[in-house]
Formats: C-alpha cells, structure tokens, sequence
C-alpha cells in the first residue's frame, strides 16, 4: 500500500520520561535505516496531544504512531475523531502504539509492553485491525460535548482509583501498583450513586425490583464500561470485551458490603469477576445513564465530570489500529 503522507509520530516525553531519550533515538535510527520519512511533534501540555493529532489528520497524514500511555492515546483518538474529515477517510487512519504510561490497559490486550524495540517490530510488520471506538456524550448547559474512549469509561471506583492513583506518582513513580493502592482507597470512599441505566433501549434492573416499582434507581457503587478487558494497570472488569466486534461489555456494582469486597478483590485480576452473582454484567451498544447527580467519570484514565444525563455508545470500526500477532 503506497504511503499518502509520512508517518506522523506523536511523543508524550512525561510518559516513562527516564527512557525517553534512548527510545526516540532508536526509533529515529530505525526509521532512517528503512529509508521512511517521517514528521514528529512533542506534547508539551494536558490536551496538547488533542490538536496535535487533529491537525496530522486534516493535514493529509493517515498514520499515526503515538509513544506514550493510555492518556496519550485517549488525546490523539479525541483529536482524529474530532478532526474535519469525511467519515470515510477516518475509517482508514492507521495508529500505533509504543506503550510507556502507567497502566498501558489498552497495550495489554494487544500483549504490547514497554519492550519498545519489540513493540516497534510488531508496528512496521503489522496489519490492520479495524478498531471500535466508544464515545460519552454528556450535556453542559444544554449544549452537548463528545469525548472519545478506546479502552474503557468508568463511573464510581473507576474514577476515584485514578485521583488516587495519581496522587502517588510524586512519591513512588508512575507504576501499575498505584492503581491497586488507589483502588484500595477508593473502595473505602466511594458512596452509591441513585442513576437509571437503559442498554439498548431496555432498563437494568436493581435485585430489588418489583413488579410494583421495574424501574428503582440504581444505587451505583462502581461501574466499567470496556472496549477493552482491561482497566487500571491489568484489572479485568470486563474480561470477554473485544474492542473489534461492535458492542461494549459493561459490569456494574451496587452499595456491596465488606464481605461482598472481600470476595472480589481476589478476582480482579483473573477475568472472574463478572461470575460473583452481585456484579451485574452485560453487553450493549449504547448506554444511556439518567441522574441528577454529579458525576465524575474517567476515559481511558483522563478525568471528567458534568451532571445529568449521559449516553456511551460504540462506533463500529471508527480507525484501523496497526500490529502484528505476538511471538
């Protein structure tokens, strides 16, 4: 396939920034021993990865390699979706992946490591994959904004780990274990959330509903939303998600007692979570959330927060995602 436009390489030098000069080097050699022009840019802040990438895609590029973590790659799909471009040419946007963050969630289900060398083989020999994408839409003074997601949206815990989490980089590192000690706190702290969840025009129910009352809030304690099986540095919440098939699996949590903690804890990282009878899990491809509430909510690790009504829905093979099989 004949190249359109050079490869468009997009770095985070915050992520695994200790590495970062020896892996840009050894990318930029590689590149020039294949005799392959390439164009780079640096993010120099939160958001800056948004219009970096927006302005490869409405510029021509339609390949994109992003060094960097799940939040890195969160901005730059956030910048190809938002991108002025037909339809039709963003399905053809090719991105790769050099994973350096934290938890690296959305790398793990391709069995992508921080092995950068091998990482890079498995991008210039890849195909490609056609890639769902899911998009949160929410509503601020009545106007309606989109956030864009790869990996996965969660609402209660989800988000709360990640404050957490990032509470301790300035201690001990950007790590995966920052994840479980956050999540270990947020387990303490989170308090239920009274919401209505549709999937696919039909109401999950509460266990405590009747005939009388089919549509009682939900109180929501936590609750993922996955493209991906993944989330907060290895955890399967969602363990049977494939972010190319066209639906999103969903697994959510109401007001559990310490005994019903105590049990899933053990499970998190064993894709057996959604077998404990008080996890609700299902599969869908839109999801809409009614509350009054406030609501924090991370995609992908980056943070949000807005009040009311909220829809999440998947976009069938939005992008071509680029690697080739593992060893």
């Amino acid at each position: 396939m004949p190249l359109m436009s050079p490869l468009f390489i997009l770095i985070n030098p915050y992520s695994g920034k200790k590495a970062m000069r020896r892996q840009r080097l050894y990318l930029f050699n590689l590149l020039r021993r294949r005799n392959e022009p390439f164009v780079y840019r640096v993010t120099e802040y939160a958001g800056h990865a948004i219009e970096l990438a927006r302005e490869a895609v409405e510029t021509g590029h339609r390949r994109i390699l992003i060094l960097g973590g799940d939040g890195t790659l969160n901005e730059a799909i956030n910048g190809i979706m938002s991108a002025r471009i037909d339809s039709s040419e963003r399905e053809q946007v090719q991105i790769g992946l050099m994973p350096r963050g934290t938890g690296n969630d959305f790398a793990r289900y391709w069995q992508l490591d921080k092995r950068y060398r091998r990482s890079l083989d498995r991008f210039f020999s890849g195909q490609q994959h056609p890639l769902d994408v899911g998009c949160l839409t929410y509503y601020r003074n009545g106007e309606a904004h989109h956030r864009y997601f790869v990996n996965s949206i969660g609402f209660g815990v989800d988000p709360l780990t990640c404050v957490y989490a990032d509470r301790l980089k300035p201690y001990i590192g950007s790590h995966a274990i920052n994840y479980l000690f956050g999540l270990l706190r947020a387990l303490r702290h989170q308090q239920p959330i009274p919401m209505q969840i549709t999937i696919d025009g039909s109401p999950l129910l509460s266990p405590s509903a009747t005939a009388d009352s089919p549509q009682n809030d939900l109180g929501l304690y936590t609750m993922n939303i996955g493209n991906g099986p993944y989330s907060g540095g290895g955890i399967r919440q969602n363990p049977t998600a494939d972010p190319t098939d066209g639906v999103l699996n969903g697994m959510m949590v109401e007001r559990p007692t310490f005994r019903q903690i105590m049990q899933a804890l053990p499970r998190l990282f064993n894709g057996r979570l959604t077998d404990i009878p008080f996890v609700h899990s299902w599969q869908g491809k839109e999801i809409i959330i009614e509350t009054s509430k406030h609501l924090l909510v991370e995609t992908d690790g980056i943070l949000l927060h807005f009040t009311g009504r909220c829809q999440v829905k998947c976009l069938h093979h939005a992008l071509q995602f680029v690697v080739a099989q593992p060893d």
